[in-house]
């Protein structure tokens, strides 16, 4: 039996490490310029006399996101040293890409849920999750669990679609 018919992933290749590291690189890097722009966002709000003010969540999540960032494009490096594979890869980045700019059109009209889940969805299948019927059911989970947590524990609304969600 081979690992197609068990259900296994086929084993990767160099060409197919160094796609994926140049794609997890660049993701890297846009969620470090993401990070950027979120803090100096975050930066500008109003202070508070509040313990926790408005700008504590966004600045939270832009470190997250530079600190991730920063770690993911640092790990892409040393897979970088294996033989180029060529076109696929600029192709995967494109896609990221346009899954990128779908959610921000998308989000002000489906509402915070639906867009995230697409999000996380189409991010971790061009990254090469294995198991896309796992990765619907778990794209689905996080956006849902953390539209649940910013609504309902912290109190900020995010954006809610047609369904109200």
């Amino acid at each position: 039996m081979t690992d197609i018919e068990e259900g296994r992933p086929p084993p990767e290749t160099p060409e197919v490490a160094h796609a994926e590291a140049r794609a997890a690189g660049a993701l890297g890097v846009l969620m470090v310029v993401g990070a950027v722009v979120v803090l100096v966002d975050a930066a500008r709000l109003r202070d508070s006399d509040e313990a926790l003010g408005p700008a504590a969540a966004p600045t939270l999540v832009g470190v997250l996101l530079g600190v991730i960032g920063g770690a993911l494009a640092l790990q892409s490096r040393r897979f970088l040293r294996t033989p180029p594979a060529g076109r696929r890869s600029l192709w995967r980045l494109a896609a990221l890409v346009a899954v990128l700019v779908a959610f921000a059109l998308l989000l002000p009209v489906m509402g915070y849920v639906v867009s995230s889940a697409g999000l996380f969805v189409g991010a971790a299948l061009l990254l090469g999750a294995p198991h896309p019927a796992r990765v619907v059911a778990y794209g689905w989970t996080l956006a849902v669990v953390v539209f649940l947590i910013f609504d309902v524990l912290i109190g900020l609304s995010l954006p809610t679609g047609p369904w109200g969600f």
